[in-house]
């Protein structure tokens, strides 16, 4: 199954050398590379190395993990196209999680000014939100995603098989951003997600829930395209998600970014109930769910002002201004919302306490 976004087309995979066989004949190129982290070059590369359409292909890697997505992987990308003769007429296949689309698109989309790439997302976190969108880039000075720019891959590939491979941790991450969708889209999705075992996973249902998870975001990607607008949505948790993300790899206890934005979440509808209305009941349950499933992410009020200091840094703000996006219902979103240093300590304390 085939969904059409404007710049780039994403192929629902049951079977990923046929789907991968018609995404590279369809992007002409005169060379062709693929992208991996250590542990995709090990356990997925595999899958596909033999095929027809991989012949000749280059292999690049990185190291794996979100700490390796920075300028010296970056470089390193930038110096195996150069050594491999990359042109603007060449192709790349990013092989991994977030962290390789997300680099290896922002690689693709500015070496020679851009040549084309397709994205085969190998972690649940990677399949609903990194690869889908065009979103591209790298952390940069302890900030995460601090410089990319919008640039589409021309096929997204989805095969759900790879969710085989994961660990509980890894499918709990990319869950989070599925929630998100959820209490962004509708409350019978929503519901859906909070009624879902973690811990007794049915992956066939999973991979179903997966395609309904991109379909929300293509629909809002679709809109707007540059996030100047409603696509502002789908950064619901990410304000304070991010902070949390950038504390924890400052004071090296790096977490998952779908733990993050679980947590970010707990802190960001608190936030809604205060400043737009959202249902304390519904508030509840979520949280409820959250803390079930991914615990906690121990802070004291010292680092208060740290992570203010991190969402101050968030590029969705104007003028220094921390900038949300709330919910005064189950779909029912609010961009552009703004809030105090006070309110923010407040929703802090929330989620310390709460």
């Amino acid at each position: 199954m085939a969904l059409q976004m404007d710049n780039q087309e994403v192929i629902i995979s049951t079977d990923l050398a046929d789907s991968l066989e018609t995404a590279i004949a369809r992007c002409p190129h005169d060379k062709l590379f693929i992208l991996t982290d250590s542990i995709t070059r090990e356990l997925c590369l595999p899958l596909v190395a033999g095929l027809p359409c991989m012949e000749g292909v280059r292999n690049i890697t990185i190291g794996a993990t979100d700490e390796n997505k920075n300028i010296a992987s970056l470089s390193h990308v930038w110096e195996e196209l150069q050594r491999g003769g990359a042109t603007r007429h060449s192709l790349m296949v990013n092989l991994g999680g977030g962290m390789v689309t997300d680099l290896g698109g922002f690689a693709a989309s500015t070496f020679k000014r851009g040549f084309c790439y397709i994205n085969v997302p190998t972690t649940l976190l990677s399949m609903v939100d990194a690869s889908v969108g065009g979103k591209t880039g790298i952390n940069f000075g302890g900030l995460k995603n601090e410089i990319g720019v919008f640039s589409c891959p021309s096929f997204v590939i989805l095969d759900t098989a790879f969710l085989n491979t994961l660990d509980d941790r890894n499918i709990r991450s990319g869950y989070a951003e599925m929630l998100k969708h959820g209490i962004i889209s509708d409350t019978s999705h929503w519901a859906d997600l909070l009624n879902f075992d973690l811990n007794g996973i049915d992956l066939k249902r999973l991979g179903d829930m997966v395609a309904t998870s991109v379909a929300v975001k293509e629909r809002i990607v679709s809109q707007d395209p540059t996030e100047k607008g409603i696509r502002k949505a789908l950064n619901l948790g990410h304000t304070a998600g991010h902070a949390i993300e950038s504390l924890a790899l400052e004071e090296k206890r790096t977490v998952l970014h779908g733990y993050a934005v679980a947590w970010g979440l707990i802190c960001e509808l608190y936030l809604s109930a205060v400043r737009a209305g959202f249902p304390q009941d519904k508030l509840r349950q979520t949280v409820r769910f959250i803390r079930e499933n991914y615990g906690i992410f121990p802070i004291t009020c010292k680092e208060y002002d740290r992570l203010f200091e991190f969402m101050t840094h968030d590029k969705k703000n104007t003028a220094g201004i921390v900038n949300f996006t709330l919910m005064a219902d189950i779909g029912e979103i609010l961009i552009d919302k703004t809030a105090s240093k006070e309110e923010i300590f407040d929703m802090l304390d929330f989620f310390r306490e709460g």
